[in-house]
């Protein structure tokens, strides 16, 4: 693993204008440094709790517009994994890194989402009195300030982004509706929408798909499939399906007992002794 140099001060990556990584033809956002092209580094991450260790040695690399899969048995630390990432819980030891030079573990859980990491849980957590344009324009990232917020109008470049954001999530005919009469898969497209206006790098997303009709799984996965490398993805799932229509040729990660226990293209975890024997033979 390459280690982030700790006596770096974190550095933007882009100068004036756009600066877009070659392969990806993302804008790299100001203050992270992808210079190696991994965006998350957790090494030797151990959490303990009344001697119970929810992750032990933990060591993982996430790179750049990368969309991967992280699956295991119940109990396996996956949770705990995006609680640490996110600023939840702190870890007993180890290190977790946004790039070569943010330490997550000098930020606080805000700090870390306006660095540019989102989380979306299990559970749809949206406006539901507010329709859903209204609920992505409340998500928009900038000045929350009360004074500021009373007095923005959204500019054009914003109903644009807007605009776009409802299209990918083929939520436009339903902009005006109550997000509260939203199908339970639809809600979860409006989340996932509400973390993008705030222009993440990387998207943590737990069991997206729990409780969604098969159509919704589907188009749940030509979305993650659009984001694939326009952001950087973490999907925590449990279902083998889902997981193998976005999985492609990328990684998928098997945690067991709070550590990596394999890693690799879908297929040869799935033919992994191991895993069979801790998780898909159950």
């Amino acid at each position: 693993m390459t280690k982030p140099d700790d006596n770096v001060s974190p550095a933007p990556v882009a100068a004036e204008g756009d600066q877009y990584h070659a392969s990806y033809r993302r804008p790299l956002m100001p203050g992270v440094d992808t210079t190696h092209q991994v965006i998350l580094y957790l090494e030797d991450i151990t959490v303990e709790f009344d001697g119970f260790k929810a992750l032990n040695a933990l060591t993982m690399e996430i790179g750049v517009g990368e969309l991967r899969c992280i699956i295991g048995p119940n109990g396996a630390g996956k949770t705990t994994m995006m609680d640490v990432i996110t600023g939840k819980t702190r870890p007993s030891s180890g290190s977790a890194f946004f790039g070569q030079t943010i330490d997550l573990s000098k930020l606080t859980e805000a700090q870390i989402a306006t660095a540019g990491i989102g989380r979306k849980f299990q559970r749809p957590t949206v406006f539901e009195m507010h329709t859903v344009f209204e609920n992505l324009e409340l998500a928009l990232k900038s000045d929350k300030s009360v004074w500021p917020t009373l007095m923005a109008g959204l500019s054009s470049e914003q109903r644009d982004r807007i605009d776009a954001t409802l299209k990918l999530l083929r939520l436009e005919s339903h902009s005006n509706r109550v997000a509260g009469l939203l199908s339970h898969g639809q809600k979860q497209w409006l989340e996932i929408g509400m973390l993008l206006m705030q222009e993440p790098m990387l998207l943590l997303l737990d069991e997206p798909v729990a409780g969604m009709t098969d159509a919704e799984t589907e188009r749940t996965a030509e979305l993650f499939n659009e984001l694939r490398g326009k952001h950087s993805l973490v999907v925590v799932e449990h279902d083998m399906d889902f997981v193998q229509s976005i999985a492609l040729d990328g990684k998928v990660t098997v945690l067991c007992e709070g550590s990596v226990l394999a890693e690799g293209k879908m297929h040869e975890v799935q033919a992994d002794p191991r895993v069979i024997e801790v998780y898909l033979g159950r």
